[in-house]
């Protein structure tokens, strides 16, 4: 007998079917829901609401990160990829809770054929190679986009001979400023990890703001660039810097907003205007502020009345966009300090707070220093720290799930080698190692026992016994916790008495940070060996080769034919007994590339 199915249990098994069907289906979006719900702010494109910036999904964020130049100088990229691979600098930047990078440049990228220099690629940047500044900048951003970073262009100069006061210049005009950010805003139309452009930096006098001149009107020329701007793209943020005086009151160039009151900038889209302010300590420049008797207890009336208003009436958001200093000063370290309460703690107002990015990623700012050290690798942990209270979370990545568990450890340190020795110490350099993700950090083994731990690549052992023979090992590290096999072992002998690169009342050791093939950056360390602090220091070398300086950090350094002398600034000739200053440069070469012997003399 055939079996047979009567119509009422096929009815019946349908529906279960379709119910089945629907319950799956609700669940997914369900499921979708509540995973957008999880991601992190930042989506999209971002627009502003009094005070506060939002997303696309109207929720608040808080920009939160650094300046990283060198677009705008005559190396036409940013600066640093002589040392590392800019893969792993972004990395790292997210790592320690920056999610914002302002991307200064100058109009000089936009000329047919300009390509960047002073790029490593040896084992990185290899994707960068024969590519133009603004394909260099295309890959930034990318890259950026895809860890949850976002990127604000900076029309930093005109060009890179140096800042202007106005927004043009006699051989950059108007128009051609008009259309590089118009060029812009077209290069990156649909991709919301660029969510703005800064207009151009630190306008000065002749510059005024409501003055109606339109030739020196700087609140008129940004109506006009951000206008340009927005009728390519209309989602972009316009951020506009301050000038430096208003009806005679005078401010840091670019931080002046006084005139925002009474002439504020109106833009033809609504909601899409950010002012931006400067700030600095006296690294930069000794302001009258730093030695009134009430200082710091003055500072936050005198940032109410430049730029602090416009966020506390709710006018508008406002972006301090750069601010930094060496905090070499006992006035600079409050000054940070003051400052940072004032821009309003994340963990007490969240999103509903002052804006910013420090000025610098870089270790080459004179006047400032940065987040990292002259090594670009290793992170000024006291600088970084002061920023800790006003970090914010990073931002939605447009991704649906976490990355893949890494489990390929970096490649070995290579080129280990000894770049000085003292009586008591011994130290140490290394070629970076690769890693697919990053390396986060080396441990540096005496023996087979581990005597610490870097993110540079150098490193100097101390409290060791005169004439007496060492060996060393270096391993590396990534941010899944793998780790390199180690590198080959040197061996180094310590001194029978203080020598080698000394002199009265210091020492100074040389290490060859990077190298590829005709060009390499270095780092010297300055040690006051004295009993008393230094006021000054003068380090003295011969180069053995034909070796040419081409850029300096942290020290005023002069050659003459092969003999250097590098000798310190104002902020950092001081140094207390037993402690360190670092200077560093960039130089080219052809043939060989010894280090040099220093000689160290302190006052």
């Amino acid at each position: 007998m055939t079996a047979s199915t009567s119509p009422r249990s096929l009815v019946a098994r349908t529906r279960v079917v379709v119910l089945l069907v629907v319950c799956a289906l609700l669940a997914s979006a369900v499921s979708a829901i509540f995973a957008t719900a999880a991601r992190a702010a930042g989506g999209g494109y971002w627009h502003t609401s009094g005070r506060e910036i939002l997303d696309s999904n109207n929720t608040p964020v808080r920009i939160a990160g650094v300046n990283w130049f060198g677009f705008e100088t005559s190396n036409y990229v940013v600066h640093g990829l002589w040392a590392r691979d800019y893969k792993s600098m972004l990395d790292q930047m997210k790592s320690l809770g920056y999610n914002t990078i302002r991307l200064p440049y100058s109009d000089d990228i936009f000329k047919p054929g300009t390509m960047p220099n002073s790029i490593n690629f040896n084992q990185m940047n290899t994707d960068l190679q024969g590519l133009t500044s603004l394909q260099v900048m295309d890959k930034i951003v990318d890259y950026a986009g895809s860890i949850g970073l976002k990127i604000i262009l900076d029309r930093h100069r005109p060009d890179s001979s140096g800042q202007s006061a106005l927004w043009y210049t006699s051989s950059v005009p108007e128009s051609t400023w008009i259309a590089d950010l118009k060029s812009l805003a077209q290069r990156y139309l649909g991709n919301p990890t660029v969510v703005g452009i800064d207009l151009h930096n630190e306008p000065h006098s002749p510059a005024c703001w409501g003055c109606g001149d339109p030739s020196t009107d700087w609140r008129l020329a940004a109506e006009r660039g951000g206008d340009a701007v927005l009728s390519v793209n209309p989602n972009l943020l316009i951020f506009v810097e301050g000038v430096d005086t208003f009806n005679g009151d005078s401010y840091w160039w670019g931080g002046n907003l006084q005139g925002v009151a009474q002439y504020p900038v109106q833009l033809n889209v609504a909601n899409r205007l950010v002012y931006s302010a400067h700030d600095y300590a006296t690294s930069v420049y000794p302001q009258p502020w730093f030695s009134d008797p009430t200082f710091p207890n003055n500072m936050a009336g005198i940032w109410d009345k430049n730029w602090g208003y416009i966020f506390k009436q709710n006018i508008a958001p406002v972006w301090v966009g750069e601010f930094g200093t060496t905090l070499q000063s006992a006035t600079d370290q409050t000054w940070l300090k003051t400052l940072v309460q004032y821009l309003r703690p994340t963990s007490q107002f969240g999103a509903d707070s002052f804006q910013w990015t420090f000025w610098s990623w870089n270790p080459d700012s004179g006047d400032t220093g940065g987040i990292l050290k002259d090594d670009w690798t290793t992170v000024d942990t006291v600088k970084d720290g002061y920023l800790a209270s006003i970090k914010a979370p990073a931002f939605d990545s447009g991704g649906t799930g976490g990355p893949p568990a890494d489990s390929t450890p970096p490649s070995a340190p290579s080129n280990v080698k000894v770049t000085g020795t003292t009586s008591s110490s011994v130290s140490l350099s290394w070629s970076a190692s690769t890693d697919n993700v990053g390396v986060t950090g080396y441990q540096v083994f005496r023996g087979g026992t581990q005597v610490g731990t870097t993110t540079g690549t150098s490193f100097t052992d101390t409290g060791l016994a005169a004439s007496t023979q060492y060996s060393y090992t270096v391993t590396a590290t990534d941010a899944a916790g793998n780790t390199s096999t180690p590198s080959s072992a040197v061996a180094a002998t310590t001194q029978a008495s203080t020598g080698g690169g000394s002199g009265t009342g210091c020492t100074a050791t040389y290490a060859d940070t990077n190298d590829w093939g005709n060009g390499f950056t270095a780092t010297v360390t300055v040690t006051n060996t004295g009993s008393a602090a230094t006021n000054s220091w003068k380090v003295s070398w011969t180069f053995g080769g034909n070796q040419t300086i081409t850029n300096t950090w942290n020290a005023a350094i002069s050659a003459s034919g092969s003999a250097v002398t590098a000798t310190s600034l104002s902020y950092n000739g001081a140094i207390q007994p037993g402690q360190q200053t670092t200077f560093g440069f960039q130089a080219s070469y052809s043939g060989s590339n010894a280090s040099p012997a220093l000689t160290c003399i302190a006052s």
